[in-house]
């Protein structure tokens, strides 16, 4: 029996310390990966007791400061301690740019494999410049930098293999192989609960739509807003929305929900990201998923309100045609971007009232959103479990380090 590859993998997100999907990614495959490699995870922020964190690193103080570009180049200066922290590992996994450069300066000064998971391609974010200014190119060099030299790059999708070459034609195409992304259906599953509707304004009484994101232009929450206005009188429409990208998009979206206070549909904002458990309730009695991303590689969010029972209502962007099947679990809306730099929708209106007619048909048929609903969780347990996507990878692994 061969002896089992050391991985480092290198992440900017790691429990407690997760804000998006891409750090839901890395916490469950790590727990997956344990018992098939040796597996050490590299993380930035605070010291943690978890037994598979083997590092933690911290951001130089000499590059604080508000200016965006700072906050770039702090990520590189962890980046630099993580690639001296790597040593004597066989192999590097880096997911994100926060973490690519890590990966790739890692390769050259150890000699070993690098692998890179791409959860979200910079040139297809046009709206990070406004958020990192300057940094935005910075972010852009590590990525493509990472990805170009890689010896293997993992796409979540088919979408996002297709995206991966389209910016960057230089990466030969056998090196791009597709492992989905995953959930773990006996965490994320149907609960009785209702305590955490009634904290929140939530009436149980009324069927109601959910929308659980980051608030950033990627995730088209401020188009699920001009969905708000299409919706019947007497629903409501929950959106767990939080950690907005900057303050100009914190206050856009705050005076738009505001603005909605006289629209037929209560409008129920929850500002902060809940935790799991609370979660789950929010989700089990929901009566429809909405996804309105503009760009979305693979939309874990969608898997995870799928193994809660709940039908899906969602763009058909990126990696979501490959989670949501048309009539059976849910819906899928045409997206055609515009011109504009941040990626908006041709036709707004027409965008937010083909949204609209799919949630609305849902909500006026509890029996069919029904099977849909279960039809979702079936597709869950079959196709998107972790320890099926931990041995696809560990499989890469080990075809890297012989």
């Amino acid at each position: 029996m061969s002896v089992a590859p050391r991985v480092g993998l290198l992440t900017k997100e790691y429990p407690p310390e997760v804000y998006g999907g891409a750090g839901v990614h890395v916490a469950e495959l790590a727990r997956a990966l344990a018992g098939r490699v040796a597996l050490e995870v590299h993380c930035f922020g605070a010291p943690r007791r978890d037994p598979l964190v083997a590092a933690t690193y911290r951001e130089w103080d000499a590059l604080a400061g508000e200016a965006p570009e700072l906050a770039a180049l702090r990520t590189m200066s962890a980046d630099l301690a993580i690639t001296a922290g790597v040593a004597g590992v066989d192999l590097a996994h880096s997911h994100t740019w926060y973490a690519n450069l890590a990966g790739h300066l890692a390769k050259l000064v150890h000699d070993i494999p690098h692998v890179v998971t791409t959860h979200s391609l910079e040139p297809l974010r046009p709206w990070k410049r406004e958020q990192l200014g300057g940094g935005y190119a910075l972010s852009s060099f590590c990525e493509r930098t990472a990805l170009e030299s890689a010896d293997a790059v993992i796409a979540v999708s088919h979408g996002m293999r297709d995206d991966v070459l389209a910016c960057y034609p230089a990466i030969d195409p056998q090196r791009v192989v597709v492992i989905h992304n995953g959930v773990d259906p006996q965490g994320w599953h149907p609960v009785e609960g209702t305590g955490t509707l009634h904290d929140h304004g939530i009436d149980p009484s009324r069927p109601y739509a959910v929308f659980v994101g980051r608030i950033t232009r990627q995730k088209g929450v401020t188009h699920l807003l001009d969905v708000a206005e299409r919706l019947p009188a007497g629903s409501q429409l929950v959106l767990c929305a939080g950690a907005p990208d900057t303050p100009q998009i914190a206050e856009e979206f705050r005076t738009r929900v505001a603005e909605l206070a006289d629209a037929p549909v209560d409008v129920v904002w929850i500002e902060q990201m809940l935790p799991r458990e609370q979660l789950l309730e929010v989700l089990s009695h929901a009566a429809v998923f909405v996804c309105p991303s503009i760009y979305e590689p693979f939309g874990i969010v969608n898997l995870e309100a799928m193994a809660c029972g709940l039908p899906v209502v969602a763009s058909a962007v990126g990696g979501i045609p490959e989670i949501v099947v048309p009539g059976e679990t849910g819906w899928l809306v045409g997206f055609e971007p515009g011109d504009d730099e941040l990626g908006s929708p041709a036709d707004p209106g027409s965008f937010a009232d083909e949204l609209a007619d799919r949630v609305v048909a849902v909500l006026d048929d509890p029996d069919a959103a029904a099977t849909m609903g279960r039809a979702g969780r079936a597709r869950v347990e079959e196709r998107f479990s972790w320890d099926a996507i931990a041995a696809e990878t560990a499989t890469l692994y080990r075809s890297l380090t012989g």
